[in-house]
């Protein structure tokens, strides 16, 4: 769950002073909070001037984490839901889309694991420009190693629209850059801020119906959390599920694919793992790894996690870089 700075933008009982007030019990999230003994928070507000304002705040705070709490849906409410909104979006990759049954499907969270130099980000840049030029719609690209490309997604919109040349093509060109909305992000809490923004204008409708934003990009998530990881307190590990709840909740509520880049490190047996530990590998819905051996441009694609596929299960493709 979010960090407490996070909401002050959106709520502003959650200021400063109350996050001074919580941090000094030990709550930096809405997850401390929920861990926290309620009743004696509210005694301690009694020592402070500012005790009826903080105990506004502690409201407030039980309101976010009431509003947070999604409607019961029996089973054929979520068929129906499932049917009706949660579409599959090409990745532009066929080896990919043929593994995922059609490509990325609204409502869930995809990473993509590998290696550096694995192919990691041409898939994220490849998916963007395909989902922009074929499903008209718009994509949020959190950049989080300088790594986004605009040539790339010009050699993309290259080779999708074939026999379209001059004007024509480089009018398609500004259209899709347009529509892809690349944010620099460097650290998780900016990430955050980004994020609740995002949220805060797709409830308000602020993005245009012509710009509906159908995928959201964050290459890599691993880059953000894994430093925040290390150390004995609990703060990084309740940052990374915050942060997998936030995005599992976009895609659910506002219909969008995330698709997120996740590096491997190395196992006690010397196997290669995915990276953030046991605790995120129940996050994503879908888990693909990415593998291509040094000088080649040929990828291998497996499926580690699949919600309609029997775990452990062998399935693998190929993508060409």
């Amino acid at each position: 769950m979010a960090p407490l700075e996070s909401l002050e933008k959106e709520y502003p009982l959650i200021d400063s002073n109350f996050q001074s007030f919580c941090a000094s019990h030990g709550i930096f999230s809405v997850e401390d909070f929920l861990l926290h003994d309620l009743d004696a928070l509210l005694s301690f507000t009694d020592n402070h001037s500012t005790s009826q304002t903080l105990k506004q705040g502690i409201d407030q705070l039980i309101s976010i984490i009431d509003a947070l709490h999604p409607p019961l849906l029996n089973g054929l409410q979520l068929l129906e839901d499932a049917q009706r909104n949660k579409h599959v979006l090409s990745t532009g990759c066929e080896g990919i889309d043929a593994l995922l049954r059609g490509g990325l499907r609204e409502g869930q969270l995809t990473e993509l694991v590998g290696s550096s130099s694995s192919g990691k980000t041409q898939a994220c840049l490849l998916s963007a420009s395909t989902v922009v030029a074929k499903h008209k719609s718009s994509v949020i690209y959190l950049d989080t190693g300088n790594s986004f490309s605009p040539q790339r997604i010009a050699h993309f919109v290259g080779q999708s629209s074939g026999h379209i040349f001059g004007n024509q093509a480089d009018h398609m060109l500004k259209k899709v850059l347009d529509r892809i909305i690349c944010y620099s992000v460097f650290d998780v809490y900016h990430m955050f801020d980004v994020l609740h923004q995002l949220k805060i204008n797709l409830r308000s409708e602020i993005v245009k119906s012509n710009q509906h934003v159908r995928l959201l990009i964050v290459d890599s998530i691993s880059s953000l959390i894994t430093p925040i990881l290390g150390g004995s307190g609990p703060q990084g590990h309740a940052l990374m599920i915050s942060a997998g709840f936030l995005l599992k909740k976009l895609a659910h509520e506002h219909n969008i694919a995330v698709l997120v880049t996740n590096h491997v490190v190395g196992g006690d047996d010397g196997i290669s793992k995915p990276a953030m530990g046991e605790s995120w590998k129940s996050v994503p819905h879908v888990r693909i790894l990415l593998s291509r051996d040094c000088g080649s441009n040929v990828c291998d694609i497996s499926i580690l996690k699949h919600p309609s596929m029997a775990s452990g299960r062998a399935t693998s493709s190929t993508m060409y870089l």
